[in-house]
């Protein structure tokens, strides 16, 4: 620049395997003019010391496609950077000790297949052909995943570097990043050695990345959600069998995990490498006694050994070649972890043009996808897989330092725990309380947690079994099925209240603001006094989010979308926000309140001033029980009803006059199978970028002919030319004991044709339900298919494009 100033168009801060795959990965798309910074030698933080082992296994589709990546990835990467590698394809097992294990594995086998693995389930007998220095006596059985190994982390970043390099990127070593400014729409990255002038900034800083992230919080972010954990591995010295075994086989022992015990072990030349999970894990950097050296490099913590002994004895009985071997040496490092352990991967929330690729506790196995995502998101604005699982806008400022750090150690104890549909992880609970909680805890509610705000999943009666023990099963029924059971009759048959805390509630106003939402939607927003679904698409056409649209005049617009959805969608308004328009978070200040059944009409009508006889999807101004609100005549149970809006302080008693009238409380999973039977779509399941709007069945919400261009216009317009490659369909399945999971495969013929997205038992109907994508040609009602379930297949029939319950709207509209 003229003041000489250096440049770059994209700088990333941290050198570790991470950053390094995303510099490859941006220069690989034709963005060259990229610059990474590294305050020590590359590798010098988590990378330097991890295990280097690379997995493909995740019961998460977004993860297990980031992994799967790596995996191939790193087998041609020598070759691509011309640079020696250690990348051991072993293969691994994991055992299972219980037949839910198995079920978990089986499942995870099915999504394999679906992207193209060859994971397979072994029987115990099966397992000693490929270990032969195992005991399997009290063994269920393994998943064998032959694309598993090991790779050399240092060999791994520096091939990547080299890659990016040859490719035009550059790297600067030992040149720290001290802060970021802004200047116009540029960032400033300063350094000791002169400031960078960027577009984008990239926080790729390892367990440092919570320092780097307070250097944005001036310009909209937050403090990163993050913790640090002490995790050991344990080396031993060479056991005589294993060298004998692995010289006549030619290859390695395959990578063992017995994940139900919890750790790892691993041929390490011709001894072990031990890697437990243990329950009483160690946080370091947690405390102001305690803080994080301004430099950490290239070193680690002292050993801890009394905590492992439990796992390296059940290893030893496991393996009993390792009881004969030395232990060699011990490494104790810090690994970042995010309070649900995966990483932070995307936008950074607030902040323009500043992107994370951080807190990875996987780094090695996630790094090479991790950096094709990252790269995605910059050049493309959008990724191939929906990375909902891994964006940093999925926490919000629920998450402080306390609720990190508590989280952070649960799942460290629990990181190969299975993660059952109706199971709450208990650490850090009642983060956010609405002004009915103590009510509804009275009542038997069961709560979870939804954007860190508790809600009812179900009102437990006195006697039932509300153990965390009593949710650790795939199975519906459980002591929460017959409840579930009665609040949907309820609702079926009377009338039901379910109070949806924490909703998201967002409002541009100013001279401007609809025309600013129009162009962002792919909808219409509707006229003043009614309330309608607006869909936005990213440039694809793919599905970005939904929200329901009040507009209240030109110039005052809300929108109402998931609590979880909070930072994501004031990511969406907030892009191109016009000059004189503003954009207002007023998710805290008020209470939704759903009233709904066919007796709804009759028991509002004497608490209200408002008139019940407005149609649906009418909005009006109106007191209930004397308190201004907002009556919203729409439910998402599919029953006649109002959504009240009321000031959180008002709640309490409108709650009560409502229930006091004969209004049964009802919880989220009683809505979640209410809204199943009406085919009604979740975000984050069966809205995703994963597809697009015309592939989810929204085509009579998108405007083609409005007069404002909105993104993914041209690419939906194609697609409708050409017929889209997927269709939405609703599913009735003979399933068994348990539902259809999110991403079970659909079956025609034998082979996988489709997805499921969501799935339930409908109590009104009275049958198991699945919605999901398939191919276009097969979406025709009646067509018969396969869901694979746990790994069992099940008949399941395609449904008319309507919903199963009343699918007329006759009683939503009544």
């Amino acid at each position: 620049m003229a003041d000489g100033t250096e440049t770059a168009r994209v700088v990333i801060i941290g050198g570790g395997a991470v950053g390094v795959s995303a510099l490859y990965h941006l220069a690989k798309a034709g963005w060259k003019d990229c610059l990474l910074l590294e305050k020590n030698e590359l590798t010098a933080g988590s990378t330097w010391h991890a295990a280097g082992n690379v997995p493909t296994f995740s019961t998460s589709w977004s993860i297990m496609n980031m992994q799967r990546y790596s995996t191939t990835l790193y087998r041609d990467l020598g070759a691509i950077a011309d640079y020696p590698m250690n990348y051991h394809v072993t293969g691994s097992i994991r055992l299972a000790h219980s037949r839910q294990r198995m079920q978990e594995f089986a499942r995870a086998k099915g999504m394999g297949e679906y992207q193209g693995m060859a994971l397979s389930l072994l029987a115990p007998d099966e397992i000693k052909a490929l270990y032969p220095f195992i005991e399997t006596h009290d063994i269920k059985g393994a998943l064998h995943d032959p694309a598993d190994g090991d790779i050399d982390p240092a060999q791994l970043t520096q091939a990547l570097a080299r890659a990016a390099r040859n490719l035009g990127a550059r790297i600067e070593r030992f040149r720290p990043a001290t802060g970021v400014s802004r200047r116009g729409d540029e960032w400033i990255v300063h350094t000791e050695k002169g400031d960078i002038a960027c577009e984008i900034v990239v926080n790729a800083a390892g367990y440092y990345a919570q320092r780097v992230g307070e250097w944005f919080r001036p310009h909209g972010g937050r403090r990163v959600p993050m913790m640090v954990m002490s995790h050991q591995y344990l080396v031993f010295d060479e056991v005589p069998e294993v060298k004998a075994w692995s010289e006549a086989a030619g290859k390695k022992l395959p990578l063992l995990r017995d994940v139900d015990v919890s750790y790892y072990l691993r041929q390490e030349k011709y001894g072990f490498n031990l890697g437990p999970y243990e329950r009483n894990g160690r946080a370091h950097w947690a405390s102001p006694d305690e803080p994080m050296p301004e430099d950490f490099s290239f070193q680690l913590f002292p050993d801890d050994l009394e905590r492992l002994e439990p796992y390296v004895s059940d290893a030893m009985a496991r393996v009993p070649a390792l009881a004969e071997a030395g232990l060699a040496k011990v490494i104790n490092g810090p690994i970042p972890y995010a309070p649900d352990g995966n990483p932070l991967l995307g936008p950074m929330p607030g902040v323009p043009n500043a992107f994370e690729a951080c807190v990875f506790t996987f780094g090695i196995a996630q790094g090479g996808g991790a950096g094709k995502v990252l790269a995605e998101w910059i050049t493309e604005g959008g990724t191939e897989w929906d990375m909902w699982s891994c964006d940093p806008r999925r926490f919000t400022d629920y998450t402080d330092d306390a609720y990190c750090v508590a989280k952070g150690m649960e799942v460290y104890g629990h990181e190969y725990a299975m993660h059952f549909p109706k199971h709450r992880w208990p650490a850090a609970p009642d983060r956010r309380l609405s002004a009915l909680h103590e009510r509804i805890v009275a009542r038997g509610g069961q709560m979870g947690a939804y954007n860190g705000w508790e809600r009812a999943n179900w009102f437990a009666q006195p006697g039932d079994d509300v153990s965390e023990e009593a949710t650790l099963t795939w199975e519906r029924a459980g002591p929460w099925e017959p409840r579930i059971r009665e609040e949907c009759e309820a609702v079926r048959d009377h009338c039901g209240i379910i109070a949806i805390s924490g909703f998201t509630r967002l409002a541009l106003e100013g001279p401007g603001a609809r025309a600013h939402a129009e162009a962002l939607t792919a909808s219409r927003l509707p006229r003043p006094g009614r309330i309608g679904l607006a869909y936005f698409a990213d440039p694809r056409g793919r599905v970005l989010t939904e929200m329901s649209a009040i507009p209240r005049s030109d110039e005052e617009i809300w929108l109402i979308t998931a609590g979880v959805a909070q930072w994501h969608d004031r990511d969406v308004l907030a892009r191109g926000l016009p000059e004189g328009v503003t954009l207002d978070d007023r998710s805290a200040r008020y209470e939704c309140l759903l009233v709904t059944g066919p007796a709804a009409r009759d028991l509002l009508a004497p608490l209200t001033d408002g008139d019940l006889s407005l149609p649906w999807l009418s909005v009006q101004d109106a007191r209930v029980c004397g308190v201004e609100c907002v009556l919203i005549r729409v439910s998402f149970a599919g029953e006649l009803g109002w959504e009240v809006h009321c000031p959180v302080a008002a709640a309490p008693e409108i709650w009560d006059a409502v229930t006091g009238a004969g209004a049964k409380p009802f919880g989220m999973f009683a809505l979640d199978s209410l809204r199943l039977e009406k085919g009604y779509r979740a975000w984050k399941g069966d809205l995703s970028t994963d597809y697009t709007l015309l592939e989810a069945g929204l085509d009579r919400f998108i405007r083609f002919g409005k007069n404002e261009d909105f993104p993914g216009k041209a690419a939906l317009m194609a697609e409708r030319e050409a017929g889209p490659r997927k269709r939405f369909v609703t599913l009735i399945v003979e399933a068994g004991a348990a539902d259809a999971p999110y991403m079970s495969n659909l079956r025609h013929e034998g082979r996988i044709v489709g997805e499921t997205t969501s799935g339930g038992w409908g109590y009104r109907v009275g049958a198991s339900i699945a919605l999901g994508m398939v191919r276009a040609d097969l979406a025709a009602p009646g067509t018969a298919l396969e869901v694979e379930i746990y790994g069992e297949r099940f008949p399941a029939i395609v449904q008319p494009d309507a919903p199963l319950w009343d699918p007329e709207n006759a009683r939503l509209k009544a």
